[in-house]
């Protein structure tokens, strides 16, 4: 077997590496891609991409399994060419579609490199012994999506978390109050027990959890179970393209540092701090142990000074040994509007 050099981790403090990332000159493109492909040594396949890909200046986060691999990840756009023939080179990325981002964003998608190798590369919580994981649903193109969505008879579901479909979804989408993958996987076959001889559409961000969720979906006895090629992602690009009306409202949660891309111009959820003002930005807390996820309005944000509570701001001029044994309580015991590190909306509590 050969030896593979793998790049050096970077010591420098995490503030020092995301300036160096800001004050890079030349622009980087955002994507992302997965394809269910067998992997015989997952481990040997990952060292193999982290040399080549760090070599290149890539950085992300990407799942390799013995079933595949699932990328979101950003690529120097003077490397692109390298970056993409070096995949050419890769029998398991050969021809591999790239999901380019809809918009940049003001920060950098990612700040590091970070491949890890999973059971799954996405946790579904599903036994694929039991039922014919390839046994998916035929794609659908964004003017199909569009007649599904016109079609008063079809279902059309959102395929995400509940925190991402707040922000933005689909007309007359149903949108599952879940927090995993997981979860709607198991509720969405009851929650429309009534429509197995439908037509159902269902979609995601960029097309890979509904390649799994339609298989699952025809093994619970659904006889025309449909999926958006390419997601919400490569939705925008189609319609941009072939000039289609654009029936996605709001915006595209995404799992990198942009927490977001505008799809529709539509702001449809609201601050979870006041319930009243209407927004679709996401931030972090800024005190460290909390760290929770919510969206905020202008105003207060700036009120409390990106932190999600006045008891955050409070906790943060605290010693630093009382917020470590306050992190420590905390993980163990979260409030019922805490999940899974974010803030729930107020309106859905009610």
């Amino acid at each position: 077997m050969m030896n593979t050099v793998l790049p050096k981790r970077d010591l420098r403090p995490r503030k020092e590496v995301r300036e160096a990332i800001r004050a890079e000159k030349g622009p980087r493109t955002t994507l992302s891609f997965y394809r269910y492909v067998h992997i015989n040594d997952p481990q040997a396949f990952r060292s193999k991409l982290l040399e080549k890909w760090g070599s290149l200046g890539c950085l992300g986060r990407i799942y390799v399994a013995k079933e595949g691999i699932n990328a979101q990840m950003n690529v120097p756009t003077n490397m692109w060419n390298q970056f993409d023939a070096f995949n050419r080179t890769v029998p398991e990325l050969v021809g591999v579609p790239y999901k380019i981002a809809v918009e940049e964003g003001d920060v950098p998608s990612f700040y590091k490199l970070t491949i890890k190798v999973r059971d799954k590369i996405v946790a579904d919580g599903l036994d694929d012994s039991t039922f014919d994981v390839t046994n998916t649903g035929e794609y659908l193109t964004a003017k199909e999506m569009n007649e599904y969505i016109e079609d008063s008879e079809a279902v059309v579901i959102d395929m995400r978390n509940s925190y991402e479909s707040e922000i933005g979804h689909f007309e007359r989408a149903i949108t599952p109050d879940v927090d995993t993958f997981r979860d709607e996987l198991q509720l969405v076959p009851r929650l429309i027990d009534e429509a197995k001889d439908k037509k159902v559409a269902l979609y995601c961000t960029g097309g890979i959890r509904c390649e799994k969720a339609s298989a699952w979906m025809k093994h619970q006895g659904f006889k025309n179970v449909k999926h958006l090629k390419g997601g919400i992602i490569d939705y925008k690009h189609q319609v941009e393209r072939e000039g289609l009306e654009n029936k996605f409202k709001g915006k595209n949660f995404v799992f990198d540092e942009r927490l977001g891309e505008r799809i529709g111009d539509e702001v449809i959820s609201h601050c979870h701090l006041c319930s009243n003002n209407k927004s679709d930005q996401h931030y972090h807390c800024a005190f460290q142990p909390c760290h929770v996820l919510y969206l905020g309005c202008d105003k207060c944000v700036a009120k409390k000074n990106q932190y999600c509570s006045w008891k955050c701001m409070f906790m943060d001029k605290l010693p630093n040994r009382v917020k470590k044994a306050y992190a420590r309580f905390t993980t163990k015991r979260r409030p019922e509007q805490f999940k899974k590190g974010r803030l729930k909306s107020k309106r859905r509590l009610a």
